[in-house]
């Protein structure tokens, strides 16, 4: 499997050459890493968690650095080994070009090789996870050289200047003009509605519509009309209906039995 690439980093190139020999960095940056140690000036072990598809394992390795020439370039090497799942070893020529004061360009070339359970599983799947987790690793890398963003400075919300006059004498603001004001945009009083009696305090209470008797939330006495007095002669026919029991049974009663009939009829004729 080979692999190449570049990538820009918003960083000094003497800085990331030191943060791709930090254990920490390089710890937060690798996709699955649980550790990095430092056993030796150039050499590293690792422990990863690594998912390949259906398989998954852990890794654990030693990587060394080659042909080192710092800040400019490094050969990194090493091998691990998962258990069942198989090994891999493999290495990577990685160069630190300067591009401008703050920004540099790494290339990188990748050649590994993968055996055991591993290898069963094809090698075009075995090169998207890797290109994957290379992708993810150098995401990583360069969003922790990356600069935070300097804060933008607060804008001073101007204060309400106050007449120099009126704050010397203390004087209190007059509340006069403020009633005569809110007087002014009243709504219209509306004849026949609540409203007529807003503006006039010592008024009768409003009529309600809706029944009810007391008082209203001004505190004035809420008078319900006068109900439509009911005339005897109009509801006589209906007390003679149901007055009228044939065979001590109600009208009530022979209406639904003749109800019954007809949908019987209606089924069965």
């Amino acid at each position: 499997m080979e692999m190449t690439g570049e990538r820009r980093i918003p960083a000094p190139r003497q800085q990331v050459w030191e943060a791709l020999n930090d254990p920490q960095v390089l710890q937060a940056s690798i996709p699955g890493c649980e550790s990095v140690e430092r056993v030796g000036d150039d050499q590293f072990q690792a422990k990863v968690a690594l998912k390949l598809g259906p398989m998954s394992a852990k890794f654990g390795g030693k990587v060394k650095l080659e042909n080192l020439n710092p800040p400019a370039s490094y050969t990194i090497s090493g091998e691990g080994n998962g258990g069942a799942m198989g090994f891999a070893k493999g290495g990577a020529d990685v160069a630190l070009e300067e591009v401008g004061p703050s920004e540099t360009l790494l290339t990188y070339n990748v050649k590994a090789q993968v055996g055991g359970k591993m290898a069963q599983l094809g090698g075009r799947l075995i090169d998207s996870t890797a290109k994957q987790m290379a992708d993810q690793f150098f995401n990583r890398f360069a969003a922790q050289l990356t600069p935070a963003p300097e804060p933008e400075p607060a804008m001073a919300e101007p204060a309400m200047a106050a007449p120099a006059g009126a704050e010397a004498a203390g004087a209190k603001p007059d509340t006069t003009n403020l009633a005569a004001a809110s007087a002014e945009i009243r709504a219209p009083a509306r004849s026949g509605t609540d409203t007529e009696y807003l503006r006039d305090a010592g008024g009768p209470g409003p009529l309600t519509q809706h029944g009810a008797d007391g008082t209203s939330a001004a505190g004035k006495p809420v008078h319900r009309p006068n109900p439509r007095p009911v005339d005897p002669v109009a509801v006589q026919p209906l007390r003679l209906l149901g007055s009228f029991q044939p065979f001590g049974l109600p009208l009530q009663f022979w209406g639904g039995c003749a109800v019954m009939l007809v949908i019987l009829a209606l089924l069965f004729l």
